[in-house]
């Protein structure tokens, strides 16, 4: 194994030994062989890494790694200087062609399937920052001068406000213009002089990302990654990020700060060969449609855990992009997303599109998405498609517009142990999922997709087994504690599906759906036919020993419910030293009430015919709560995260 040594010191055509480092991390990523590390040296390095190679295998990979206390920043911007007064008191700069090279992102607009196009408003992939922050593009220079204070946003999918935390930010803005040599940027910076600061505008579509696919078995390890010109990224195209392996296998990508993507930060998605935007191109077909059949292009072309996915994405902190935290449709496979801290993500709003969360999966087959903190988002974490075997568990939501969102997805899927803060919590246009022991603070919303069939597999799979609408129900919901939820509050008039899916406090969402299989049954076989009398009834549903408090109500067909007459105040807090849950219940809450949930308490899941399964086929158990306690068989626990919940006044620590 040999160590390459890279410092900003160094020069490109040295040994790369620790006393003779090279330049740049590209030069010693072409030296580089599998079994090999690449350190870095403490310094800013202006680069976009594009690794020729990777490694053989989970033993014989391809590390890059920060120098062990040292702070590596990679970025894809470059510095930007002769800032001159103009008019208006904003100031100008023109940035040479040269600086770009062949792609400068101030002349590339967004575009793509599912993103919203505003007349006069069309985002590009370029961006101002201002000692490390982006500003605000607008499109004209006079809002340059005159940028409107911007205090709230109203969310394209539910129609709701949401407050910008910072106003004075919202109103630091650029503007420019591209001509035949040179770009010229108008900007204000509020009260600031852009001389006596750092000033960049970013350069490149990625930090470290390979040109080409199969370039496995990498890891990519304590950095700071920022400021690339990533395009919008929805599951129909090519779904390049900030950093991310590009269509492989056995990527780790852990300790890292990873920030300002113009979309997408870390990608572990779909490659171009597969479709790239053709509903938006050709205009003859859904993007529903396109994204199937991008289902069947990539398993004729080897889609399996043999050759994509299984990954590793821990331990990041996450923020300030566009669009995704974490994106992947079909390459997440097999994959685990764990203690990552993801906030700020699409809240700036200065474009908008059916594809933004902190973390947004289509086919997150045997994905583990665990111990995640997830805050401050128009949308926490979304599966959409074809979540099968994919286990959510013990992570934080809060302060996001919606927490999580299950889409189109026929099973089994695991929901487990999680905080669920925000005022919309969980939307499920889903069936075959299972959500045990969690906090649910704000609404419930759960209903029927009858117009999109969408694959199912079999179990641990990428082989499609097949498909189905979205009948509603088959779902499970055990052990949960509902806190209330203002549901008047938490949708606007506008929200999608909003009809055909009422908000509701508590478990009473899935009212009108047959109580488990039998009741289901019955009302199917009492007529006739054959696909006929099954025709659009939602599914039974297997929903007991839930707690219920501040007005949440139970499913009508419920056993077990326990509704409790007093005031249960359930916070969570934000504190420099982490993230605490402040808790004054009653004893009824703190109570044992609900056994350890295991496979063995959560029926098949009807379409796929499949067992609710860790990824090696061994039966799933709920076994471990929000901060990790054991719980064991035999034993009685409160409803909600937490194996030990104190009666009366606490503040407890969940998230470090």
């Amino acid at each position: 194994m040999t160590i390459w040594h890279v410092a900003v010191t160094g020069h490109d055509a040295h040994r790369g030994d620790e006393g003779a480092p090279l330049r740049t991390i590209n030069a010693a990523a072409a030296r580089a062989m599998p079994g090999d590390t690449v350190r870095v040296r403490e310094g800013v390095y202006r680069e976009g890494v594009r690794p020729p190679r990777g490694g053989l295998s989970d033993t014989r990979r391809i590390t890059f790694e920060a120098a062990a206390g040292e702070s590596v920043r990679i970025t894809g911007a470059e510095a930007v200087t002769g800032w001159t007064r103009a008019e208006g008191g904003v100031w100008r700069t023109q940035a040479p062609h040269a600086l770009f090279g062949a792609f400068n992102p101030f002349a590339q607009e967004l575009w793509g399937d599912w993103l919203i196009e505003r007349e006069g408003q069309r985002a590009t992939r370029g961006a101002v920052y201002l000692d490390g922050r982006a500003l605000r593009q607008v499109y004209s220079l006079a809002a340059v001068v005159s940028p409107e204070r911007r205090e709230t946003v109203v969310d394209a999918w539910t129609d709701t406000p949401q407050v910008v935390e910072d106003p004075r930010w919202s109103q630091a803005v650029w503007y420019a213009e591209v001509g035949d040599d040179v770009t010229v940027i108008w900007a204000n910076f509020l009260d600031v002089d852009p001389r006596e600061a750092l000033t960049e505008v970013n350069v490149r579509p990625a930090v470290f990302y390979p040109e080409r696919s199969h370039i496995d078995y990498i890891t990519v390890r304590g950095f700071e990654l920022a400021q690339a010109a990533t395009p919008w990224a929805p599951p129909t195209a090519d779904q390049p990020g900030l950093v991310g392996p590009h269509w492989a296998k056995g990527w780790v990508i852990e300790d890292n700060t990873i920030h300002d993507s113009k979309c997408a930060a870390v990608s572990l998605g779909k490659e171009i060969s597969t479709g790239h935007n053709f509903a938006s191109v050709r205009g003859d077909k859904p993007g529903y449609q396109y994204q199937l059949e991008s289902v069947f292009e990539a398993l004729e072309q080897g889609w399996s855990r043999d050759r994509v996915g299984s990954h590793v994405v821990r331990r990041n902190h996450i923020y300030d992009c566009g669009q995704n935290g974490v994106v992947g449709h079909l390459g997440a496979v097999f994959s685990t997303i764990e203690d990552n801290h993801i906030h700020h993500i699409g809240d700036a709003r200065e474009f908008d599109g059916f594809e933004i969360a902190g973390i947004k999966l289509h086919a997150a087959i045997d994905v583990r998405v665990v111990g995640n903190r997830v805050d401050h988002c128009t949308l926490g974490t979304w599966l959409d498609w074809q979540a099968q075997g994919t286990r959510v568990a013990r992570n934080v939501y809060h302060s996001n517009t919606r927490d999580l969102f299950v889409e189109v997805s026929h099973g089994p899927y695991l929901v487990d142990h999680n905080v669920f803060a925000s005022r919309v919590a969980v939307e499920n246009f889903s069936q075959g999922g299972a959500y045990v022991n969690n906090l649910v603070s704000g609404v419930v919303r759960c209903g029927q997709v009858l117009d999109r069939v969408t694959p199912y597999h079999r179990p641990h799979s990428t082989a499609v087994r097949g498909f189905a609408n979205i009948l509603g129900g088959d779902d499970r919901w055990i052990g949960n504690l509902f806190t209330g939820a203002d549901v008047a509050g938490a949708l606007g008039p506008r929200a999608i599906w909003r009809d055909a899916a009422p908000a509701a406090s508590g478990a009473s969402a899935y009212d009108g759906c047959p109580a488990g299989w039998d009741a289901y049954l019955e009302a199917v076989n009492a007529e006739e036919g054959d696909h006929e009398r099954f025709g659009a009834k939602r599914q039974g549903v297997y929903i007991h020993d839930n707690t219920y408090a501040n007005g949440a109500r139970p499913f009508a067909g419920e056993v077990g419910a326990r509704v409790v007459s007093e005031p249960v105040t359930v916070t969570v807090l934000e504190r420099e030293d982490g993230l605490w849950l402040e808790t004054d219940i009653p004893d009824a809450v703190a109570a044992g009430v609900v056994g350890l949930v295991t496979a063995a308490d959560l029926p098949r899941v009807r379409f796929p015919d499949a067992d609710f399964e860790d990824p090696d086929g061994s039966a799933a158990a709920a076994d471990r709560d929000l901060v990790g306690a054991p719980k064991a068989a035999g034993a009685r626990y409160p409803a909600g995260p937490l194996a030990h919940l104190p009666a009366g006044r606490t503040r407890i620590p969940i998230h470090r």
